[in-house]
């Protein structure tokens, strides 16, 4: 067994969620409110988890600790690659995933993050606006050469788990998702799938 611990703001850090549910790793869930108290990641029981205060970080019933969606998803699909391969065999095509998937990871949502969004103030819809559709109009054309059904050709990859939860959070900022048809496709790809049926913010026990 292993578990999971995240905040509250879902849409945020879904990736990771979806991952263990695709590959069907039993895990609790350890919520961490954002808000709460000032901030429950601020406080001294999770920093001695996660020293940089942020969210998610993972746990093995080992009690191996890692942080950061990108590494948590790299190292589930090594310690389990019996299902659900998220990155491809090529050393190629791997690039090209992470390349997708730090787009997104790495560009365009740190942006939306808490303490980004309280430094900005009162602009703060139109600050996410913003840099959520200059980042699409970038990763739109970036999948005009490696999307199929999902982004990368026709299989779940580790790029798509970091588009749904980016979708998500752009409707939050009023993006108008119209302007990015194919990553609107495979958004509505990856919401028929059962593992995102029960990774999606509404399905999580502390869903408000």
């Amino acid at each position: 067994e292993s578990f999971f611990v995240f905040l509250l703001e879902k849409f945020l850090f879904l990736e990771s969620r979806f991952a263990l549910e695709l590959k069907e790793i039993e895990y609790e869930y350890i919520p961490v409110h954002l808000v709460k108290d000032g901030g429950e990641q601020l406080q001294d029981k999770y920093a001695a988890v996660n020293p940089m205060k942020a969210v998610p970080t993972f746990v093995d019933s080992n009690g191996f600790q890692i942080s950061q969606s990108g590494a948590i998803l790299e190292y589930l699909d090594e310690v389990y690659p019996e299902k659900f391969k998220l990155l491809p065999d090529s050393p190629a095509d791997r690039a090209i995933v992470r390349k997708l998937s730090n787009t997104i990871g790495c560009d365009i949502q740190p942006i939306q993050n808490l303490r980004i969004l309280k430094a900005v103030g009162e602009l703060k819809m139109e600050w996410g606006k913003r840099w959520i559709t200059e980042g699409f109009e970038a990763l739109e054309k970036m999948l005009e050469s490696s999307a199929g059904t999902y982004c990368f050709g026709d299989n779940i990859t580790m790029a798509d788990l970091f588009l749904a939860p980016q979708v998500y959070n752009a409707n939050r900022f009023s993006v108008d998702m119209d302007k990015f048809p194919i990553i609107s496709r495979i958004n509505a790809a990856l919401q028929e799938h059962p593992a995102w049926k029960k990774s999606e913010p509404s399905a999580m026990p502390d869903a408000q």
